[in-house]
């Protein structure tokens, strides 16, 4: 199939052209970065606190079949499912292991022949040198969240690049990528792919303030593309939207779906504060910026609700700039040694109270062509009107 039908709805022409157009707004203050960019759809899915696990994967479908056609899935293609295993923890620190088999079980259903579900856990939990995996297994880590079974029991296959060592990554260019040296070392098995899906989570991250849709391309990254992206501290946003300008990513993501019926509003990425509202959301969009506004959206909501208790520096870290500088440093030394963490720029937070604060959104607001005009899309009707609004109103930034 050709590139501009490989694109996750628009040609690699028509991607440059947008890429162009937000070229002008870069580095430019939030109020002259908010150029109306294409429109994109938003597509949520209502789960009710208490459903079943068969309700659960089916609000699941729904959403995934309200969000895309699948007409860019023929018989026989493969499909890379991307999910966010940072730790072994379960859900909501990591995916959903439902969300991911009703993926599964939908992709095989449209005629997928071979559905792959990878990642590589993060450095505090698992290491790749250049000699070999220096310690743990993503492979243990996806077992224990669940993930694993539930993914083989639907007719997957597990992969996870750590096993081969050093030389399964290849490095993949950027569209857009001006914060970074070079392209991202990402897994070689991505070009014998004809789709990806990421199915991310939502979640505080005690470095970044949130880690939704573009931060799960860490996922993806051999540890020196991760030492970069950690050590050269003071465009770490940028380089997180940056990322997902990745040619692998512009020419085969085709979805981006969280399973949010439960939000970890704090710490985060492996442990914090979760809440389980009464309605739980389905997030779904061939837009993974439309995705992670939404995604902000509900885990700012549902933030809100946090006790104040749970929100001190001790137990919230990204609230304190100086714990922030100090973890980054010590992710810099786990992932290079000594030398880089003296060298570490500093990492600067920011205050995310909407949208607008997050630097990432904006960031990608400027490479992806502008703000997009977002249209909530209620799949089968079941959105509850107050969050609906609230979620249309937090949209607009």
């Amino acid at each position: 199939m050709k590139d501009e039908e490989r694109t996750k709805g628009i040609s690699r022409r028509d991607f440059e052209k947008l890429l162009a157009a937000g070229a002008v707004a870069a580095s430019l203050p939030w109020g002259e970065a908010r150029a109306e960019g294409p429109p994109a759809m938003l597509h949520l899915g209502a789960v009710k606190k208490g459903s079943s696990d068969k309700e659960l994967k089916d609000a699941v479908k729904e959403a995934a079949l309200s969000a895309t056609d699948f007409s860019w899935l023929s018989s026989g293609d493969s499909v890379f499912i991307k999910p966010a295993l940072n730790s072994g923890n379960p859900y909501p620190a990591t995916t959903h292991p439902l969300g991911i088999q009703a993926m599964v079980e939908l992709l095989k259903d449209k005629g997928a022949r071979r559905v792959v579900v990878s990642d590589m856990a993060g450095i505090e939990h698992v290491k790749l040198t250049e000699d070999g995996v220096k310690k743990g297994s993503t492979r243990d880590l996806m077992e224990k969240s669940g993930m694993a079974a539930a993914a083989r029991s639907a007719g997957a296959e597990l992969y996870f690049p750590e096993e081969e060592g050093w030389g399964a990554f290849f490095e993949d260019g950027l569209a857009k990528g001006p914060h970074w040296k070079g392209g991202v070392m990402m897994p070689s098995i991505l070009k014998e792919m004809d789709h990806i899906i990421l199915m991310p989570r939502t979640s505080r991250h005690l470095l970044a303030g949130s880690t939704l849709g573009m931060k799960a391309a860490v996922g993806y990254w051999r540890t020196d593309t991760r030492l970069e992206y950690h050590k050269d501290a003071s465009t770490f946003q940028e380089k997180t939207a940056e990322a997902n300008t990745a040619s692998s990513l512009l020419e085969k993501q085709r979805l981006v779906l969280t399973t949010a019926t439960r939000v970890q509003t704090t710490f985060g990425p492996d442990k914090g504060h979760q809440i389980e509202p009464d309605t739980g959301l389905i997030i779904a969009s061939d837009s993974i910026v439309a995705h992670d506004m939404a995604s902000l959206a509900w885990m700012l909501i549902n933030r809100e609700v946090t006790p104040d208790s749970r929100k001190s520096p001790t137990k919230d870290p990204y609230s304190s700039q100086a714990m922030v500088s100090t973890a980054n440093r010590g992710v810099v030394m786990m992932l290079g040694g000594a030398l880089h963490a003296a060298r570490t720029e500093k990492l600067v937070r920011n205050d995310i109270e909407s949208i607008k604060d997050d630097r990432v959104i904006k960031r990608a607001f400027q490479i992806f062509g502008g703000r997009p005009r977002v249209e909530i899309v209620d799949v089968g009707n079941k959105l509850p009107a107050d969050l609906k609004k609230e979620m249309e109103k937090r949209l607009e930034v």
